[in-house]
């Protein structure tokens, strides 16, 4: 199945003829690629796109607003905005890179986004996505997700 996953995802970003390392290329694209985090660290200085976030946002499935609490800036802020400060650039990052790991270790992505809405005993019966308010946050998902992927339970 994850093969099939992986077939479909590719021709999805192909087809949106996504730009190498913009945010929904992040998802989708293994980070062994040479440069990888460099070019990561530059395209948050520089600051990324709106139309990158619309784009983000589009291949995930999502709405801006299911997102509207982890943004360190406000949606109606970034409409008013054509490219995020480092900080909100940061997050849509890590948004990125979550999401490629959960879609890259879960079955299919809407399992993934099911775990992320579950309330987990190893993050103290939280929700997931409620923990990606903060870098510590995302730390604790991403490593639970590690786990699920060795099958090492906590």
């Amino acid at each position: 199945m994850k093969v099939d996953v992986k077939k479909r995802i590719k021709k999805t970003t192909q087809s949106q003829n996504t730009p190498k390392f913009s945010p929904s290329w992040v998802v989708y694209n293994s980070k062994r690629v040479p440069g990888y985090q460099l070019e990561l660290i530059s395209r948050i200085k520089t600051g990324v796109k709106k139309e990158d976030w619309k784009t983000l946002i589009s291949v995930l499935g999502a709405t801006e607003k299911e997102f509207e609490d982890i943004l360190p800036s406000s949606i109606s802020s970034m409409h008013k905005k054509d490219i995020y400060s480092r900080a909100t650039s940061e997050r849509i990052y890590e948004i990125s890179r979550l999401f490629g790991l959960g879609y890259e270790i879960f079955d299919t992505p809407e399992d993934f986004k099911s775990w992320l809405d579950t309330p987990s005993k190893a993050l103290g019966n939280q929700k997931p996505f409620d923990l990606l308010d903060s870098s510590f946050g995302f730390e604790l998902v991403e490593n639970e997700i590690l786990r699920i992927q060795y099958n090492v339970y906590s």
